[in-house]
Order: C-alpha cells, then structure tokens, then sequence
C-alpha cells in the first residue's frame, strides 16, 4: 500500500537553501512532483503554466548543468528566463553587496537561483531577497536541487532492480573533502534507514568529521578507507566525484590528488557487483592525467549519469512548481505538442 505523505515544508514561496529544510516526506513529495513532469521533459506535452513569470539565473561561478537544467526546467514550465554568468560583468565588481544586489535583482525576478563561491553566500542573498531564492550550489557548502536529483536517480535506478533506498549500500568516491555534492546527498540519505557508506578517499580528503557524525548517529554504517579495490565491493551505487581543483590553494595541490581513484570498465569488472549503479554529479574530468570515470564505461548499461541530468530537469521543474503553487496549474494548460512525435529520452 503507498505511504500517505504529509510534507512538513510548506513550499509556497519557500527559499531552498539546504536540504536540512527536507523531512522525508517533503523529499517524497518532490519526487512525485518531479514523476509528473516528465511528458513536459520529454517535449511529448506543453505547458504554460509559468507564462510571465520570470527565473533570475544568477551564476557567479562557473557553470554549465546546473545552470542551463534550471533553466531548461523553468523554460519547460512556460516561464522566461535572464541569466548572470560572470561576476565581472555585475556590480558587485564594483563592490556592491549582496544585499543590495538581492534587493534590485528580485524586483526583476520572480524566483532567483544563485551559485557563488563562498560558504553561506546564498543564504546572506536570500534574507534581502523579496522572492524565493534556490541554493544552485554555495563554495564547498550544499548543492540542495543536486542531492534531489541524485537521490531520485537513485531511486529510480534501485526501483529497476527491485531495492530501496533503505538498506542499501552505498560507495562515496573521490574529493569527499570539497564535494558539496556528496554533502548535500549524505544530509538527506539521513533521511532513510540502515544505509551502509563506504567513504574511499585519501585522508586528507576525508568526508568532513561533523557529516560522518550525523550518519553515525542516525545509525547508519560508515567505513572510511582508502583502499579503492576493497571499497568498491557489494554497493548497490557507485558515486564518484572529482577532484575540485577549484577549492585548492594551487593547482599543484590539487594535482598531489588526482587519478588516484579512478573506476574504468576492468575495475567495475573486477570489484563491483553486476548490477551496481555508476554516478557522477558531472563535471567529470576527462584529462589523461584525471580520468577518474573512464569513458570505456560510456556504453554500460549501469552508467546513470546521463539519466541524472535527465532527472535533474524533472527535479527542478518539481521545485519550481511547488515553490510558485502551479502543480495543479501544469496539466490545466497543458496540450499536446504536435511537432515532437518520439521521446528522446526512449534510448537514455
């Protein structure tokens, strides 16, 4: 029998700075949510349930998926978006400060994404906002809409293969010290019962102490190793990420790091089981002397990366809807599109 869902957040004209706002409900909610758009996605059915409305796209770190998803997913929606893509091109170049920048931008906006490279950044914007702010991702911090569409890859990838998210096993690859991806994931597998992390990463780049604290204590396992062969055995999901150069001191710093953990089609081979899930938040570096998901893996029928990106466009079309109260408004406008007559996502 489906589980009846009674979400704690109330979305209407909520900002979304970190997934410490999400009970499980809350999660579940957005899932479906995100489940229903997915004719609107795949272009089979149109919606002009956001006409007017206008996404203020406000990236002040580089970007290319999560900035052009969120649009993609407001576009999807029936809405315009207006985008920020270099913080030398605004006026905080000139030494303006955030406050002010929210005040003059969300009286243009009708929601705000922001991406900036500092910790709690987003959270300063949106107290001055006068419209909801979404967290696209704050220095080494949360990357909240990312967790959401990972953990609902996750599921729907378990789902194919008859498991659930509680009991799982589950391997954290790489950077785990910079990675606001794997922060942001782990604060919401909090969520769900008796998970099992195997945290593979050299010791200087361990998973920070006070998130490996809040998994504990919500009695989940934790291994921490840097023996990548071990590591990799019985895990239902296989989550790598790269080594964020960009949260180093120097570019050599970061190269004492990386390739030293790299999953190509032999080591999945040799160390997983046959149905484990490969993911990777993307960028993954593809430099020779990186390499840290090897594109020998591209054609393998676990490699869910791109259907993370997918989902990432469901995912942030659900947050937009329930943020500004269209869900019941989706369908009510939608028609068919006449144009569009086989789904791309059929081979994904």
């Amino acid at each position: 029998m489906a589980r009846i869902l009674t979400p704690t957040m109330d979305f209407r004209g909520s900002h979304i700075i970190s997934v410490k706002q999400f009970s499980r409900d809350d999660v579940e909610t957005v899932f479906d949510v995100a489940g229903s758009m997915e004719p609107y996605a795949q272009r089979l059915k149109l919606t002009r349930a956001l006409e007017g409305a206008i996404l203020g796209n406000m990236f002040f770190e580089p970007s290319t998926r999560t900035r052009l998803s969120f649009g993609c997913a407001f576009n999807l929606l029936g809405g315009d978006v207006r985008e920020t893509t270099d913080v030398k091109t605004t006026s905080i170049s000139k030494g303006e400060s955030l406050y002010d920048t929210a005040r003059v931008i969300s009286g243009y906006s009708d929601v705000i994404v922001m991406r900036h490279p500092q910790i709690g950044s987003v959270a300063e914007f949106a107290k001055a906002s006068r419209v909801p702010v979404i967290n696209g991702g704050d220095g080494a911090n949360e990357h909240p809409s990312q967790a959401l569409l990972d953990l609902y890859t996750i599921k729907k990838e378990l789902q194919s293969n008859d498991k659930l998210i509680d009991g799982m096993n589950i391997a954290m690859v790489g950077d785990l010290r910079h990675g606001r991806t794997v922060h942001s994931l782990s604060q919401l597998l909090v969520l769900y019962n008796r998970i099992t992390f195997k945290l593979i990463s050299p010791k200087e780049l361990r998973m920070p102490e006070d998130i490996v604290s809040l998994l504990k204590n919500a009695g989940h396992t934790v291994i921490e190793t840097e023996d990548m062969e071990s590591g990799l055995n019985d895990n239902d999901t296989v989550y790598l990420t790269r080594i964020q150069e960009e949260r180093f001191t120097t570019k050599l710093e970061a190269n004492v790091y990386r390739g030293r953990f790299r999953l190509n089609k032999e080591i999945y081979t040799m160390n997983c089981q046959p149905n484990t899930v490969i993911m990777h938040p993307l960028p993954r570096d593809s430099r020779e002397e990186a390499n840290e998901l090897d594109h020998d893996l591209n054609q393998h029928p676990n490699l869910a990366i791109f259907r993370q990106t997918d989902n990432g466009v469901l995912v942030r079309m659900a947050l937009f809807a329930l943020i500004l109260d269209v869900v019941d408004t989706v369908d009510k406008t939608a028609k068919k599109v006449g144009w569009y007559t086989q789904s791309r996502f059929e081979s994904s």
